[in-house]
């Protein structure tokens, strides 16, 4: 049975290191918050299927499918096998956009061989609660041992293209300057794996032709902005330095050579990305929020918030509400703070907003407009 919590948020303002003058968004914001299912074993990516049911990825390798009434189904039957270790096992899914149709989803994850791994993703046909047909479109190679920073956001961009964010998988973080691998990438591929003729590489035959963009560190937010079409991402900085930005084709965003944050030892990074000839974030956290997931709202049952950017933190732990203009970030809010780590948030078809929380007894919650 769902439980209703009401919060009514008073959001203070905050200060933090930021590239522009941006203003914290100081409102009384009021909304009850639902918890529509738990127990879920660290949830880490959800999609919305027609009939309003929600496809959730665990992270130990295991999807199910949610009603709107808050039921979890059985474990779905064909998810491929994953390297659950530390950050790596089952990671983002999204749906093709002709799923009413095709009943493709598309499934993010840590692949194993022996002791080592990389991100993987595979498509595969929903059919009567299990999936069909499972065949792996995109693999990052070579496979490496670690369980850190696989990435790994799925979206689908205007044109039909699929975007993959990946990770440097840490020991890799030099590697992230170089095209002939997938190490730090964003990646743009067809939804059947083939390369679109016109990603920048796809014509260089020392480089990957599937890297859209590259110097990134470890990426677990992407969302399509809804009036540009643009992919706009996060990604996890060092010690400090998580980063917004918008990927073009073949820009470099100077991980591990520039970052407003610095490495885990104390030694100091160039923060000077464009006089080292890398694009600037639009936006950085310091200290780091540690961000996960994203979405651009564009429902009507929170009128002020439309446009705006929702963002999970895990160290935060919190929701973060963003204000945007002309590829600018305005303002911030922070939502439910000190509530939990916060892995994936999403709009709801009806136009809540969902959001998974990062925990063994993992929790679906919905926000929604304040009851009378």
């Amino acid at each position: 049975m769902k439980r209703l919590l009401r919060i009514i948020l008073l959001s203070a303002a905050f200060s933090l290191s930021l590239p522009f003058a941006a203003q914290s968004q100081r409102i009384q914001t009021e909304f009850d918050v639902e918890l529509i299912a738990r127990g879920l074993q660290f949830p880490w990516g959800m999609a919305f299927m027609p009939d309003k049911s929600l496809l959730v990825t665990e992270r130990i390798g295991q999807l199910r499918i949610i009603s709107p009434d808050g039921r979890i189904s059985e474990p779905i039957k064909g998810v491929p096998a994953v390297f659950n270790e530390k950050q790596g096992g089952l990671l983002d899914v999204a749906l093709d956009p002709d799923f009413a149709t095709n009943r493709f989803i598309y499934l993010s994850y840590a692949e194993p061989e022996g002791a080592k791994a990389s991100t993987a993703v595979a498509r595969a046909k929903l059919v009567n609660g299990q999936l069909q047909h499972l065949q792996v479109i995109f693999r990052q190679l070579p496979k490496t041992t670690g369980g850190v920073h696989f990435g790994s956001r799925l979206a689908f961009a205007p044109d039909g293209n699929l975007f993959i964010t990946l990770g440097d998988r840490g020991e890799h973080a030099e590697d992230a300057q170089r095209l002939d691998n997938y190490f730090g990438k964003i990646i743009r591929i067809r939804p059947d794996g083939s390369v679109p003729a016109d990603n920048p590489f796809a014509k260089n035959s020392q480089a990957k032709p599937e890297i859209w963009s590259y110097g990134h560190r470890s990426v677990q937010g992407a969302a399509i902005h809804p009036k540009t079409g643009d992919l706009w991402i996060h990604e996890h900085g060092p010690k400090g330095g998580d980063e917004i930005n918008i990927p073009k084709p073949g820009k470099n965003y100077g991980w591990p050579k520039a970052s407003y944050g610095s490495h885990y030892s104390g030694i100091p990074i160039k923060d000077e990305h464009a006089e080292q000839g890398f694009e600037e974030p639009i936006y950085y956290w310091t200290p780091s929020i540690a961000p996960s997931g994203m979405v651009f709202y564009t429902g009507n049952l929170f009128a002020g918030w439309r446009s705006n950017i929702f963002i999970g933190a895990l160290a935060g732990q919190h929701i973060v509400r963003l204000t945007s203009e002309n590829d600018k970030i305005l303002g911030e809010e922070q939502l439910l703070t000190n509530t939990a780590r916060f892995r994936d948030v999403e709009q709801g078809p009806e136009g809540a907003l969902y959001l998974l929380t990062d925990e063994q007894d993992g929790k679906l919650l919905r926000l929604t407009p304040k009851r009378p």
